[in-house]
Formats: structure tokens, sequence, C-alpha cells
């Protein structure tokens, strides 16, 4: 990709070094199921469900510690700044880079959505708190629609190469531009009408929407690269490729399969590989937000 010497956006909350809440010690206690299951099913809370899965295939982490940690198990909080943090060259470039993607979205979607609401992106290293709670780098990128926050930790980007081969700057942009397809979603009511189901409908029929939601995200990040290189040609032989590859990487039944070499097609949240790879190109092919309904397609 071409994209340094742009503009970065304005919008970047750098919290790294900061840390997040120090959780006490012990582990994970059946005590907190009940609490966990409220923090799961919340509008808030549910954005975060699927990205345990891909911290814990990327990371090797397990996420009932990362649940435990976001419902402060264990003992005391309190919040934690790590002062021998020195970013590396690499890590400021990477800032650069996000702050570039993120300021590129914000040109795309304030011409294609009347008063559009720009985001906000936090960048942190190790831990972070949210208003969808505390979390760790293992959950990996995510949208909080609570505070309209996106938070990446960038280690998230070299584990994407290293333990998931899907490294490359377009996939890294990818995934900024699916978690703003999320924020889309949120400002324009989707993500609580899909939120509301819970309890209205069957765990199948839930987890269909949820995969939905997700599909869509994909194909608005589809949208943006569409227009984006239409207005500001960043992309380059191969980019294209790096995105689809990375789509495909994350694809919940590679990850099911990967993590316990099993596929359970009812408990997909995000789609199948070839789903996700579907959609974003659908969006990046035709660049028309009105093709982008997945909760009307057929073959969902």
């Amino acid at each position: 990709m071409k994209w340094q010497g742009r503009r970065q956006s304005s919008n970047i909350d750098d919290r790294r070094g900061q840390g997040g809440p120090k959780m006490g010690a012990g582990g994970f206690s059946p005590l907190l199921l009940g609490p966990l299951l409220k923090i799961l099913f919340s509008k808030t809370g549910l954005i975060l469900v699927g990205v345990f899965i891909v911290g814990s295939i990327v990371l090797g982490y397990n996420p009932l510690s990362l649940l435990g940690g976001l419902l402060g198990g264990g003992g005391g909080q309190g919040f934690t700044t790590d002062t021998s943090y020195t970013p590396t060259a690499e890590e400021d470039e990477m800032a650069a880079f996000a702050g570039t993607i993120l300021a590129d979205t914000e040109d795309v979607w304030n011409q294609q959505l009347e008063d559009y609401r720009e985001p906000t992106l936090v960048l942190y290293s190790g831990s972070v708190s949210s208003a969808c709670g505390s979390a760790s780098s293992a959950t990996g990128p995510f949208y909080c629609p609570a505070d309209e926050k996106l938070y990446i930790d960038l280690s998230f980007f070299q584990d994407m190469e290293s333990k998931l081969s899907a490294g490359g700057d377009f996939a890294y942009a990818y995934v900024i531009a699916h978690e703003v397809g999320h924020h889309i979603q949120k400002i324009q009511g989707i993500t609580d009408e899909v939120h509301n189901l819970r309890g209205k409908v069957s765990e199948k029929e839930y987890n269909q929407n949820s995969v939905k939601l997700e599909l869509q995200a994909d194909f608005l990040a589809g949208v943006w690269a569409h227009h984006s290189q239409k207005t500001a040609s960043m992309m380059e032989s191969g980019d294209l490729e790096e995105a689809l590859n990375a789509a495909n990487a994350i694809g919940d039944d590679r990850l099911q399969k990967q993590s316990s070499g099993r596929v359970v097609p009812d408990s997909f949240t995000h789609g199948t590989s070839a789903q996700r790879m579907m959609w974003f190109k659908k969006g990046f092919e035709s660049g028309d937000l009105r093709q982008g309904d997945t909760f009307s397609a057929d073959d969902l």
C-alpha cells in the first residue's frame, strides 16, 4: 500500500504504555458464570464475543481467563502504568499506519453517508478499559458500541503474520475497516436490532443473525476499499489478495478446525472463510451499499 505521507486521523486515543485494570490474584471462578452470561448477552458485550475465538487461536490464550479478567474476578482492581514501556520504531510506524487508514475511512464514509459520526481509535498495549469492559491484547481488535470506539493492540498485526499467515498492510487495513463497519452498523441502528433478538429467538437463529452482522461489516470494509482506491489509490498489486487471505484466515470454520479439530456450524458467529471472502469481495467490486443487505440474502 502507498500510505506513507498521507493525512492521519485526529480521532486517535493513544494509550500505549498506560495499561488497563490490574487484576488481583486468582483464576476464573465458577461463581462468575452468572455475571459472565449477563455481560455476554448484553448489547455492549456481544461485539467482544467473537474475537475471543480469534484471540485464543492467535495468541494461545484461554478465553475463560480473559473473560474472568473482564469481570474483575479473583481480587481487587486498580489501574497500572508501565513506566518502562517505550514504543519501538516499528510500533510507531504501525500507529501512523492505523491513523492513516482511519483517516481514509473518514474521507470515504463522510462522502458516502449523511451525518456520518466519526469513531475514535484507541491504541493500547497489553490491556485496556472500555465502556464494554476491560480487555487484554488476547481479545484482538474490537469495536465497543457503548462508547463508539475501536480498540487495537498493534501487536495483533504481528500475530496475524506469524500465527495466522495473514500478514500484509492491506490485510491490516481490512481489520480496521471491518471494525469501522461495525461502527456504521451501530449508528444506523442495525447493531441494536440484532442484539435485541437475544432471548426472543433460538440460540441457533441468533447466531445466524450474528453471522449476518459480521458479514455485513466485511462487505462495508470492501465498500470502503472500493471508494478509497478510486479517490486515494493506495492499493498496489497483491493488496486485494492480502485482504482476502486475512478474511479466509479468520472464518469460523477454519478457526474452529484449528482450535478443536471439529466444526460446529450452528455455533458460527462470524461466518465461514468462504462467506467472509465473498462479502468483502462483493463490497470491493460493487462499491454499492444497496448490495450489502446480508440479512435478506438467500444463502445465509
